[in-house]
């Protein structure tokens, strides 16, 4: 085996480790909650779904690779609940340290190329990385809504932190902000958001 194909097979069996890592919300139809290879794979699903309610041109492959390596950090750094303030102070060290490492066990090309899509992702500042950002916020407010908001009910969340959340994603889709919004609206109505 080449050095070359050793350091994408353990970069490779490292990810399987993201199906261990479980996420705050509800998967439709068990008892628990997503992993975030499942997170990974819905938004990437989603990505040549809903594309159409994106305004800007995008590149949907540089896409789909994006959303599918976006939580690869978390490996190390944990997943990060949206709404724990604590906890997001200190998560873009905890992902910076994680990236190094995760993204360090492949060939120096492929480490600065998903490198780069991690870092894009993070600062949204391209239609790609805009795009993925609207995914990330539209699947698990989809999922927390169609379980009648139960992890927003489990961890007392109010409607307003949930459109503070979003006004990126509003802003970057108005398509699917409205649609946001009026989930919101509803969930609040339903009692599901503070």
């Amino acid at each position: 085996m080449t050095d070359r194909l050793n350091k994408q097979l353990s970069f490779m069996l490292e990810l399987d480790k993201m199906k261990n890592l479980y996420r705050q919300t509800y998967v439709l139809h068990e008892d628990r909650t997503e992993n975030d290879a499942e997170h990974s794979w819905h938004l990437a699903v989603m990505a040549f779904l809903l594309e159409e309610y994106f305004p800007e041109p995008v590149d949907l492959l540089h896409v789909m690779k994006m959303v599918l390596l976006h939580d690869v950090v978390e490996i190390d750094a944990g997943d990060t609940y949206i709404y724990d303030d604590e906890g997001n102070k200190t998560k873009a060290d905890r992902e910076e340290k994680a990236a190094q490492r995760i993204y360090g066990l492949l060939p120096e090309d492929q480490r600065e190329e998903f490198s780069a899509l991690w870092r894009e992702f993070e600062a949204k500042e391209t239609p790609e990385a805009r795009f993925a950002g609207v995914l990330d916020r539209v699947q698990p407010l989809l999922l927390n809504y169609t379980n009648n908001g139960r992890a927003w009910t489990e961890h007392g969340i109010a409607a307003q932190q949930v459109k503070d959340r979003n006004t990126e994603t509003v802003k970057n889709s108005p398509a699917l902000g409205e649609l946001i919004l009026s989930l919101i609206d509803d969930a609040q109505q339903k009692g599901w958001l503070k």
